[in-house]
C-alpha cells in the first residue's frame, strides 16, 4: 500500500501580479486535497494594483509584507507554515497538474533536501520569449539528477532543512536562490532537479526590461559570487564558459573604440569574436534540439545579454569597494 504523501504547503510570493495571478491561482487551487497540498499562502509584498483584490477571491492565505523583497516574502511564507514541505511557485508561474506529485518522487530519498522543477512557455508567439525559453529548458534537460543550484520559481523543500540554514537571506533581492541551494549543499545535503515538473512562465517579450533585469543579475551576482567564491566558476546550470561571458563583454565593450585604430583593431576585433564564439555551443544545441532556425539569433542576444549583466557586475564591484571603504553606506542597496 502506497503511504500518504507527507503535508505540503505552497507559497507564492507577489508584487503588483494582478497580471499573472489568477492564472496561477486558477492552476494552483485545483490541487488541493492532492497529493499531500493542504495550504496555499500567498504573500503580498507592498503590491499597489488590484493584486490583493484579485487574490481575496480565491481560497487562499493571504500575507502582508512591507515591500523588502522576494526572499523576505517566501521566508514569512513558509515560517507560517506548519507542513514539512514547503513548494515554493512564483507568482508568474501556472503549474501543471502533475508538477507536485513530479517533485514529491525524489523525496522519498530522506537524503534529498530539496528539488527543483523546469519553465513551460506561456507565450509561444514571442520569439524573445522563445529564445529565453529554449535555452532554460535545454540547460535544464542537461543537468545531472543531483545539483547544487535550484530556482526558486518552482521549487520543493524540506522545512526542516529551511530552518536548519536559516531560510533565504533577505538582503538579496535576485540570486537569493542561489544563495539558499550553496549554502544547503554546503551542509551536505542534497538537491536534485526534475525537468518534467513544469510550471508555465510568463517569459520576457520586450528587449529592454528583459536587459535591465539581466543587469541586476549581474549586479547581484556579483554580490554571490564574494559570498561563494568556490561557485564563481561553475554550478549545475551554467557552465565556467558562461560565466566568463560578461567579463569578456566588457573586455570586448571597452575595445570598441579600438576599432578606429589600427593598433588596436586586431585585439578590438578578438574581444567581439570570443564573445559571439562564447554563444556558439548553445546556439548549436537549440537548433539541433528544436529544429527552428530561429534559435539562431540566440547568439546576439546572448551577447547583449552578457554585456547588460557585465555592467550590472562593475556596478556590483564599485558597490562591494565602496562598502568596504564605508561599511556604513551599504552601496549595494544604494546603486540597484
Amino acid at each position: 500500500m502506497k503511504p500518504e504523501p507527507l503535508g505540503v504547503t505552497l507559497v507564492i510570493p507577489g508584487r503588483n501580479a494582478e497580471r499573472t495571478i489568477a492564472s496561477c491561482l486558477d492552476a494552483a487551487v485545483p490541487l488541493l486535497g492532492h497529493d499531500g497540498l493542504q495550504e496555499i499562502i500567498f504573500v503580498d509584498d507592498g503590491s499597489t494594483d488590484r493584486t490583493p483584490e484579485v487574490v481575496g477571491a480565491y481560497p487562499v492565505t493571504c500575507l502582508k509584507l512591507d515591500g523588502r523583497g522576494p526572499g523576505a516574502a517566501r521566508n514569512l511564507g513558509w515560517r507560517a507554515a506548519t507542513t514539512p514541505l514547503i513548494w515554493f511557485l512564483d507568482a508568474d508561474c501556472v503549474a501543471e497538474p502533475d508538477t507536485l506529485q513530479l517533485l514529491l518522487l525524489h523525496l522519498d530519498d530522506p537524503d534529498v533536501a530539496g528539488v527543483g522543477g523546469s519553465y513551460g512557455n506561456m507565450h509561444p508567439d514571442s520569439l524573445l520569449a522563445c529564445l529565453i525559453h529554449e535555452e532554460i529548458r535545454e540547460r535544464h534537460l542537461s543537468m545531472d539528477a543531483d545539483v547544487n543550484y535550484l530556482g526558486s520559481f518552482n521549487v520543493l523543500y524540506r522545512r526542516e532543512v529551511l530552518e536548519s540554514v536559516g531560510g533565504f537571506d533577505e538582503t538579496f533581492i535576485t540570486a537569493e536562490d542561489a544563495d539558499l541551494s550553496y549554502r544547503i549543499t554546503a551542509r551536505g545535503h542534497h538537491l536534485r532537479v526534475e525537468p518534467s515538473a513544469l510550471a508555465g512562465h510568463h517569459h520576457p517579450t520586450r528587449l529592454r526590461p528583459y536587459l535591465r533585469t539581466q543587469r541586476l543579475h549581474g549586479y547581484w551576482a556579483s554580490r554571490l559570487y564574494a559570498r561563494h567564491r568556490g561557485n564563481a566558476f561553475g554550478n549545475s546550470y551554467a557552465s565556467f564558459l558562461d560565466h566568463i561571458q560578461p567579463v569578456v563583454a566588457i573586455a570586448a565593450l571597452m575595445g570598441v573604440p579600438g576599432l578606429a585604430l589600427s593598433r588596436f583593431r586586431f585585439l578590438s576585433l578578438a574581444l567581439l569574436l570570443a564573445l559571439f564564439l562564447l554563444h556558439l555551443p548553445m546556439t548549436g544545441r537549440l537548433l539541433r534540439r528544436t529544429g527552428s532556425w530561429r534559435m539562431a539569433l540566440f547568439a546576439p542576444l546572448g551577447m547583449l545579454r552578457a554585456v547588460a549583466r557585465g555592467l550590472g557586475m562593475c556596478r556590483g564591484l564599485v558597490g562591494a569597494i565602496t562598502y568596504k571603504l564605508n561599511p556604513r553606506r551599504d552601496t549595494f542597496a544604494l546603486l540597484v
